[in-house]
């Protein structure tokens, strides 16, 4: 069995977007005010509390443009939070969704087919693990089951 991470984004990707740089679509990130729940921040991994200012932006969770890069839309907090730490346990914020894509990535950013699954959230970890465990897998992402958008990354630790 392979010792997991779960990764939030880096603080420095956040802080350009906080600081209003532009979204892997060269734009802005919109800002917006939260209403409460159901807006995960994914550098804090937590949801943004009603009330608080939050940012929508579109996030490429990839070092490179390539044709499996995808991008897509995520919420960060506007004002700077703290990252959550890298952690060998499922991030609690995950705890409370029923279920999440989990896909895995080759060495060379790449899907690698047939890894893709809509897993429930208590065998998050049971299945990283399975997928880490082999040599064709480097990463993981965790995604939206209902919207496909990019959650979080796995590790081996």
């Amino acid at each position: 069995m392979a010792a997991l991470r779960f990764l939030a984004l880096d603080t420095d990707t956040v802080r350009r977007y906080q600081a209003g740089g532009p979204d892997a679509n060269g734009q802005t990130p919109e800002r917006a005010t939260s209403s409460g729940g159901g807006l995960p921040c994914r550098h804090c991994l937590r949801q943004i509390p009603e009330g608080a200012p939050y940012l929508i932006l579109a996030h490429r969770p990839f070092p490179q443009a390539q044709p499996y890069a995808e991008i897509g839309p995520i919420f960060l907090c506007a004002e700077p939070c703290e990252r959550h730490p890298d952690s060998d346990t499922l991030p609690e914020m995950f705890a409370g969704m029923d279920r999440l894509i989990m896909r895995g990535y080759g060495h060379d950013q790449r899907i690698v087919y047939g890894t893709g699954d809509l897993v429930d959230t208590s065998q998050i970890e049971a299945r990283a693990e399975g997928l880490l465990a082999r040599d064709d897998i480097a990463f993981v992402h965790l995604r939206s089951a209902r919207n496909n958008c990019y959650q979080g990354r796995i590790e081996r630790a």
